[in-house]
């Protein structure tokens, strides 16, 4: 008796605990789709410059979030309908897709940690080397022109590094934004734009995954003990 009350109890936990992680999993897909559209980056990412597209490797992250959000969801109504069925053969795929989505998530998080200073820096490539055609008037600098511009107006900033920020808007001012209320010292520099720009979307990525994978280590152990109690009791 005191078996069977004690696997009702986990059964009701691990669908609370299922509950929240198929709302996680919403929540996830929905940052994971804001992030994929949100304008400053689809602005940068989609830009071309001549035959070179601007790196896009941070779509790559962004669709592993979309794909573990939607797995989640799934996941999460699959724990839930197998905890109150109390289905032992449920609650084992539940387990299953669990440790398999766990292992996706640890390696994209491993993915996104050696990767997280080379997107800002192949982005940053990209603009230095538009913004060296637009200054030096090199080959198709009408496309460069429109690429720098497309970073000032989307970013707020002017040039790479202090010296650029500070003197291109005096004899370039056609590639920068034009704002009286701003002093050529106060034109901020597009390198740490572009830092600002992905460290802050990558951290807000980092904390969905440790979210996540706090969650799926209570539903693992939960599900385990759930199925121990529900075949504990059977025996009974």
């Amino acid at each position: 008796m005191g078996v069977e009350g004690c696997t009702k109890c986990i059964k009701y936990v691990l669908f609370v605990f299922n509950f929240i992680f198929w709302l996680a999993g919403g929540i996830i897909l929905g940052v994971a789709l804001w992030l994929r559209h949100d304008s400053q980056t689809t602005n940068i990412l989609y830009l071309q410059l001549g035959d070179k597209q601007a790196p896009n490797t941070f779509y790559v992250g962004i669709y592993i979030l979309i794909a573990v959000g939607a797995v989640m969801m799934f996941v999460g109504f699959l724990g839930c309908y197998g905890a109150i069925q109390e289905s032992q053969c449920l609650l084992g795929t539940f387990f299953t897709c669990l440790v398999i989505l766990f292992a996706c998530e640890v390696a994209a998080g491993i993915w996104g940690f050696v990767n997280k200073d080379q997107i800002a820096k192949d982005v940053k490539q990209f603009y230095d080397q538009a913004l060296q055609q637009a200054l030096m008037g090199e080959s198709d600098a009408n496309n460069a022109k429109a690429v720098v511009k497309t970073f000032h107006e989307t970013l707020d900033c002017c040039g790479s590094d202090i010296i650029t920020a500070t003197f291109t808007p005096v004899w370039r001012d056609d590639l920068c934004r034009k704002d009286s209320s701003k002093s050529f010292f106060e034109n901020t520099n597009c390198h740490k734009k572009i830092d600002e720009l992905f460290s802050g979307k990558l951290y807000l990525i980092g904390i969905a995954a440790v979210v996540v994978a706090v969650i799926m280590i209570f539903e693992m152990i939960l599900s385990m003990v759930l199925c121990c109690g529900i075949r504990n009791s059977s025996v009974y």
